[in-house]
């Protein structure tokens, strides 16, 4: 795999940021890996962050670039601060940034295919809510969006913090000072927006640990997709707000991925560094 620290201008942020890329690499000489490049242009999983954190997270805290050098895909980690992926009322455009200038310049930078069949997204926390408001909001462009512990209930949280001063003033900055139910800033609201559309429809995928404490915010997400058509693959166990926890779901959202197998196999056959000796 090929590891890319990206640094650029937004023109909507109006600043440089940066994103974290990892490109899929044919090797035949790399010992401990078998990679595999599908060829032209790359399927690609963007990747969103917590609250705390940043491009660099995912692959300093898991071992992202190894679980996908089988599969031949790009993954895409921007950063977005504390934006909650959103159009923010006092600060940057972070929702335009991610939804539409983001991924057409990953693409122009990159050779990441831009079918819609070939994106998918997913986060863990701020970037779980982040991956279904992508998903939700946008299905012409991501065919499957994923969730590992996510703040999906945020329209219930903004309006419900048990000290409302130690936690109104950064989320009004985000969304502002009304309330966001039934807005495109609420998931709940999404997800009967996305089910009565005429247009493509998001797999989703969702999974939280139970001693979360965001649990009662999935289960709220869950029931509430649970009364639509839509498709959810849910998931919960043991588990708390913690790195092993997203560690090893990871790996079972990147199994759940919507990709071609058979391109898999047929490079992964071609592959010389299976024949390889030492």
């Amino acid at each position: 795999m090929a590891l890319i620290e990206c640094r650029f201008y937004s023109e909507v942020l109006g600043l440089s940021t940066s994103m974290t890329v990892i490109l899929p690499q044919t090797t035949t000489t790399q010992i401990g890996m078998s990679n595999v490049n599908r060829g032209g242009l790359h399927p690609t999983l963007y990747l969103l962050h917590g609250l705390s954190d940043d491009d660099s997270i995912w692959l300093r805290r898991t071992s992202i670039e190894r679980y996908v050098a089988e599969m031949g895909i790009a993954v895409v980690m921007p950063q977005v601060h504390r934006s909650f992926y959103t159009d923010m009322s006092v600060g940057g455009n972070y929702w335009t940034f991610i939804s539409e200038e983001l991924p057409k310049l990953a693409q122009s930078f990159f050779p990441l295919s831009p079918k819609r069949e070939d994106n998918f997204v997913a986060g863990l926390s701020m970037g779980g809510y982040g991956a279904m408001k992508l998903g939700l909001r946008k299905p012409e462009a991501f065919c499957a969006a994923a969730s590992l512990s996510g703040a999906l209930d945020m329209a219930h949280h903004f309006m419900n913090w048990e000290d409302p001063k130690e936690k109104t003033k950064e989320y009004e900055m985000i969304f502002g000072t009304e309330d966001i139910a039934g807005t495109e800033d609420d998931l709940l609201w999404l997800l009967e927006q996305h089910n009565a559309s005429k247009g493509p429809k998001t797999s989703l995928y969702q999974c939280c640990g139970t001693e979360d404490f965001l649990y009662a915010d999935n289960i709220a997400f869950r029931d509430a997709c649970r009364k639509t058509s839509l498709s959810l693959t849910y998931e919960e166990g043991p588990g708390e707000h913690e790195w092993g926890y997203w560690d090893t779901k990871i790996r079972d959202v990147l199994a759940w991925l919507p990709l071609p197998q058979d391109e898999v196999q047929v490079a992964a056959a071609s592959n010389p560094a299976e024949e390889l000796e030492l």
